[in-house]
């Protein structure tokens, strides 16, 4: 008697075609409705359709925008995806489990790559650090600010310091104007505000936007840590998914 296996999750949500799209676009970039819908030539109604399967699978998550509160970003989760995708292809034949690996970073020439937030105190400055700390500094990392703070969050130090034993005490928020004749291959805002009063970096930069809401709203000094510890976690882990991404850009560039 033949054995029924049910068809593992990830497959049934990614194999719609429309989703798979929806899938693709999320895998680089946060995205709202709007531009998605943009982007892929479908009607409003049916992209949210299918974002909301996704955000039910677990593979797609939504947070409201801090520029504009009537309005979400979507976020593809990567680890949810890569452990879904293990699984599937364990539950085709063991020989098939995949055991995910670090993405090997091989750029041909020097990457440069800007992160952008509102004051430059906590979110930019977290991940300049840790895509340095990722690709042993073989990138030329910068972060600046729409809007800088005076000085760093001290919880931004605080966490770098702790939880990866970085030290930036010294670091300045600095203003983007001061990188306007710079250019750069990648340039990730990680604050909606910022997004929106971001300038262009010329034709060949690849835009990227990270939805990650401000660790210090919402709290005093002395409440905010694990907050900041969350969000560096969550940089962390977008870093390690950026890598690949860089490398692409790169040769692009060089094309």
């Amino acid at each position: 008697m033949l054995l029924r296996r049910p068809v593992p999750s990830f497959l049934q949500l990614s194999a719609h075609p429309l989703r798979w799209q929806l899938l693709v676009m999320l895998s680089a970039s946060d995205y709202r409705v709007r531009e998605l819908v943009k982007m892929v030539g479908e009607s409003q109604n049916l992209i949210s359709y299918h974002l909301r399967l996704l955000r039910d699978g677990g593979l797609v998550t939504a947070t409201r925008s801090s520029f504009d509160g009537r309005d979400s970003y979507y976020h593809l989760d990567l680890e949810r995806c890569t452990e879904l995708l293990a699984g599937a292809g364990n539950a085709l034949h063991p020989a098939l489990r995949l055991d995910p690996a670090p993405s090997p970073f091989h750029p041909t020439g020097r990457v440069e790559v800007l992160f952008v937030c509102g004051g430059n105190s906590a979110r930019s400055v977290i991940a300049e650090t840790l895509l340095l700390r990722h690709t042993d500094d073989r990138v030329d990392a910068a972060s600046a600010g729409t809007s800088p703070k005076p000085d760093m969050h001290p919880d931004a130090a605080r966490v770098l310091r702790e939880e990866f034993g970085i030290d930036i005490s010294g670091r300045r928020p600095r203003h983007l104007d001061s990188l306007a004749d710079r250019r750069f291959d990648t340039v990730i805002t990680l604050c909606d505000k910022a997004r929106e009063a971001c300038p262009e970096f010329g034709d060949d930069t690849r835009r990227i936007h990270w939805s990650i809401p401000d660790p210090a709203a919402g709290g005093s000094d002395e409440d905010t840590y694990p907050a900041f510890r969350a969000t560096a976690a969550e940089i962390d882990t977008r870093i390690r998914y950026l890598l690949p991404i860089l490398t692409t850009a790169r040769e692009r560039r060089e094309q």
